[in-house]
């Protein structure tokens, strides 16, 4: 049996209320859950109706699911080159704070977007500018998390240090950290495979973000090879970090106490389940 000191969960559905998403983080066995507050490719953002969001937090605490992750709209983009698309990030990503603290969510996962034709530099800059406002205009309970990206085309993330001149750029009590996705972190050069390629990436975390930031791993094996900077997710084993590269990473003694979140591919109801019994049997007692 999975050690229950251990958190570890799946990205789950809110299909038909978001108090579902508690029943079926139940149902797979989860103590910790992601889910999206809404529909993730639209900029409209309706109310959570009262109700719902009521037995969402009673489900919650029945089930001793904690923490709560809310992972942000995808159309979110902070690097953005144009002030529109600018502006209405800010506002969306506003409303999924505030969406965050009507559930009490513990945080939101951020990607803060892509550089399109502009520098790393320059729309770094941008992101700190925004993340600023941000802070400015939000006041509330849950925190934010900033999620490495794979390396692909316009990624200004994909590099610890880069995350890390982000948050001490834009200096906020908003930002509490960063999540990890090793899907993400093996695309963009390290090299999880290895008990050698693993430390290298705990040097830089230590050395420009410090481990005290890192609140949750996106664990999730890779469709590409290693640093192709592709994007594509795979189920847990059957990837190019494979079964042993994982299981060095989530026992590692500096990694024990984070929460895991599984973003596989589901392509039918039992996927996640096959998965969450993979890395139950990954995870030393």
């Amino acid at each position: 049996m999975l050690d229950l000191k251990r958190r570890l969960g799946v990205h789950t559905s809110i299909a038909g209320g978001v108090h579902f998403s508690m029943e079926r983080a139940k149902i797979l066995g989860c103590n910790t859950v992601q889910i999206f507050s809404h529909n993730p490719r639209t900029w409209t953002v309706g109310s959570i109706p009262e109700d719902s969001a009521l037995l969402f937090k009673k489900l919650r605490k029945s089930y001793d699911i904690d923490p709560v992750f809310i992972h942000c709209s995808y159309l979110v983009n902070l690097a953005s080159s144009s002030s529109d698309v600018r502006e209405r990030s800010i506002k969306l990503l506003i409303q999924e704070m505030v969406m965050a603290d009507v559930l009490d969510a513990d945080y939101v996962v951020l990607h803060t977007g892509s550089a399109s034709q502009d520098t790393e530099t320059v729309a770094r800059a941008r992101v700190i500018a925004a993340l600023r406002e941000v802070s400015e205009k939000r006041c509330g309970k849950a925190n934010l998390l900033l999620e490495n990206t794979a390396g692909e085309r316009g990624d200004i993330t994909s590099r610890m240090k880069d995350l890390a001149e982000i948050i001490d750029e834009a200096d906020s009590p908003l930002i509490r950290g960063v999540t990890i996705d090793t899907c993400h972190a093996f695309q963009a050069g390290y090299e999880l495979t290895s008990t050698e390629g693993l430390t290298r990436m705990i040097e830089e975390i230590e050395a420009s973000l410090g481990l005290e930031r890192i609140k949750l791993i996106h664990l999730n094996d890779s469709k590409k090879s290693f640093h192709s900077k592709v994007d594509r997710h795979e189920h847990i084993g059957a990837g190019s970090i494979g079964k042993r590269g994982l299981q060095k990473l989530i026992n590692h003694p500096l990694f024990m106490n984070i929460p895991l979140i599984l973003e596989t591919p589901k392509k039918n109801d039992d996927d996640d389940m096959r998965n969450l019994m993979v890395v139950r049997k990954l995870i030393k007692p």
